[in-house]
């Protein structure tokens, strides 16, 4: 996956308007507007990188004079200490772009590691890691892109490219085989074709989904051992996918109940920024 780059030029504007406004006032009062300097970024912890595209088109969109020379490629796992870029050209400007720079690599970098946390703790199970729609309004190219650059799998977009019916779905339709018969003949009618999965709570949910012959059975706050005897009754007739409860420290138990995916919001949700500082100094 890539991240949409027109995308990210239209949000950029908007973005740089949030934050600069009328203008970046404290380097224009302190800074005089000939000073060239030199800047390098500096990653201060342990983590994938997901985000160096991302700097250089915020500051050839801010200055398209300033000079930028990435050390590392999106996606590369880096220690702490490593110089990840430097950049070079009017003070003003790379002040200008610091902060919002650093906010979308710092982020997206935090969303990359957590994903590689994920996915390496299910090594050797046949289960992908997935993310959700927990995302941030505006981010979710970006956070789904730097979920795929962390190693894992990005789920539906969005409400429009697979169709889920989860809880509130099934029980404003009257149960699970109802919503499933409206669904297909609602894409029938429209000339749509989407995979279906539905959300099941319990084995006699399970057992009607499997039933309709839907595309992925979800199984939502089971336990470790409740999604091992959904899948061993399940087996190879549909897609899996466990959701909800799951963490760093129980991922593995429930990828070895053998489901084919686990799906984790606090890919996007919950997680820390990785620490990334940006020092610049007046250019001798």
């Amino acid at each position: 996956m890539q991240f949409s780059e027109d995308l990210f030029l239209q949000n950029l504007s908007l973005w740089l308007d949030e934050d600069v406004g009328e203008g970046d006032f404290s380097s224009l009062a302190s800074i005089n507007s000939n000073s060239i300097g030199h800047s390098t970024m500096l990653l201060k912890a342990n983590g994938v990188i997901a985000g160096i595209r991302i700097a250089q088109m915020v500051l050839n969109y801010v200055d398209p004079s300033l000079i930028f020379h990435p050390y590392v490629k999106d996606g590369e796992y880096c220690e702490n200490g490593r110089v990840l870029a430097e950049a070079s050209g009017s003070i003003q400007s790379l002040l200008k772009a610091e902060r919002l720079m650093l906010n979308l690599i710092q982020h997206l970098s935090g969303v990359a590691s957590l994903t590689k946390e994920f996915v390496d703790a299910v090594k050797g199970t046949k289960c992908k890691i997935l993310d959700t729609r927990k995302t941030t309004p505006g981010l979710r190219d970006l956070e789904k892109w730097a979920v795929f650059t962390g190693g894992g799998e990005n789920h539906r977009m969005g409400l429009y490219d697979m169709i889920m019916l989860k809880d509130n779905h099934i029980d404003s339709a009257g149960g699970i085989t109802a919503a499933v018969n409206r669904t297909r003949e609602f894409l029938k009618t429209n000339n749509k074709d989407l995979r279906i999965e539905v959300e099941t709570r319990n084995m006699a949910e399970v057992k009607e989904a499997l039933g309709l012959k839907v595309d992925r059975i979800m199984l939502d706050n089971f336990s470790p051992e409740g999604c091992r005897v959904a899948c061993a009754l399940i087996k190879d007739k549909v897609e899996t996918e466990a959701s909800g409860g799951i963490n760093i420290q129980n991922v593995k138990e429930y990828a070895d109940s053998g489901v084919n995916y686990i799906s984790v919001g606090a890919l996007t949700h919950s997680v820390n920024a990785l620490d990334i500082s940006f020092k610049t100094k007046l250019k001798a």
